[in-house]
């Protein structure tokens, strides 16, 4: 018998952390296998697709948005590639701004003896709470090659309906 220390060995189960990190490690293709298993893992969610390389959570038809702020207004702007003026609803009720679109494209070629046709749907609706001293009235909207910007004018009273509450002593 060997005068070697034997040492505890940490065996992975089938589906563990601990072996898909040595999977991709170890084997040469571990990258594809955890990308093939991603993509029938993903089989079937709505906003995936085998082609789809975006982080969970994450769907190409949520526009990113930029707010900031200056004395007298927000400043929201929405990137909408694709989209035209009428593709667009902007809506606001209970201090809430609601954003949504949806996009229709259809093409077909015809080249000599093929026809191709594509056609792209799809539909986004995003929603804001909006900073308590923003006047809904005061609320405008410009839509540029693709970028919404929403000027937000502020309420000037808003700051007269803040007030501080004292805690009660028991």
């Amino acid at each position: 018998m060997s005068d070697s220390k034997k040492m505890p060995v940490a065996t992975a189960r089938p589906g563990s952390p601990l072996r898909d990190l040595a999977a991709q490690m170890s084997e040469p293709v571990g990258w594809l296998r955890s990308e093939i298993d991603r993509l029938f893992d993903d089989f079937g969610s709505p906003g995936r697709s085998l082609f789809n390389f975006a982080p969970r959570g994450f769907s190409p038809l949520m526009p990113a948005l930029e707010m900031v702020e200056d004395a007298k207004a927000y400043r929201l702007t929405a990137e909408l590639p694709g989209l035209e003026e009428k593709d667009v609803e902007i809506n606001v009720a209970d201090g809430v701004l609601t954003i949504s679109g949806e996009k229709k494209t259809e093409e077909e070629r015809r080249e000599e003896g093929f026809l191709l046709s594509e056609r792209r749907y799809g539909s986004f609706k995003r929603q804001i709470a909006l900073p308590a001293d923003v006047d809904p009235d005061h609320i405008k909207a410009n839509f540029k090659r693709g970028v919404l910007t929403l000027t937000l004018g502020k309420d000037g009273t808003a700051a007269a309906r803040k007030r501080t509450i004292a805690i009660e002593k028991e």
